[in-house]
């Protein structure tokens, strides 16, 4: 587990200085965005990212890394309008922004450390695409419940698909850092 962390904390420091950097180029002018919004952002990531696993040909020269890490930060960004809210025009500073980034980042490393533990690390043993398919499924039910107004009967909310999207994002990553070496 102390190696699944460190890995953790490497993807999730490359996704935040990346978050960072977006947030000095164009301020949070993300924070207007309704969830509908963030959720379509985070389908076409995981869209591309299917149809380059599927695809021999590239018409751009681009891999997954970047696509799965604009899954995570689009994720972080979606449980940050969860938690405070749609607004008519940015309201955040980079030091509120990441201040909010590094919260949602830790409990959804908390969720993972807690899953892994009674798994087993059992993402280890999976390939990329299945956990590239398990994001479009996360996908897939939170538009279903934003079709329902947010309202499900037995299922968990839409903040716990964000962020088990997240972890899956940051092993598919971590996997992949593994084969290159």
């Amino acid at each position: 587990m102390h190696k699944t962390i460190k890995q953790y904390d490497e993807v999730t420091e490359k996704c935040r200085s990346l978050f960072i950097k977006k947030m000095n180029d164009y301020g949070s002018a993300w924070r207007i965005l309704r969830l509908p919004s963030l959720t379509d952002q985070i389908f076409i990531k995981a869209q591309r990212i299917r149809q380059l696993q599927e695809n021999n040909v590239r018409k751009v020269d681009e891999d997954e890394i970047p696509e799965f890490i604009g899954i995570i930060n689009y994720s972080v960004m979606a449980l940050i309008q969860i938690e405070n809210g749609i607004v008519d025009k940015p309201d955040l500073n980079v030091e509120e922004a990441v201040k909010l980034y590094d919260k949602h980042i830790a409990e959804t490393k908390q969720l993972m450390e807690n899953k892994n533990y009674d798994y087993g690390e059992a993402w280890r043993e999976m390939r990329i695409s299945s956990l590239t398919d398990l994001i479009l499924q996360k996908l897939l039910r939170v538009k279903q419940i934003e079709n329902n107004q947010g309202l499900t009967l037995v299922s968990e909310g839409i903040d716990a698909n964000y962020q088990d999207m997240i972890n899956y994002a940051i092993f598919a990553l971590i996997l992949m850092e593994e084969k290159l070496h």
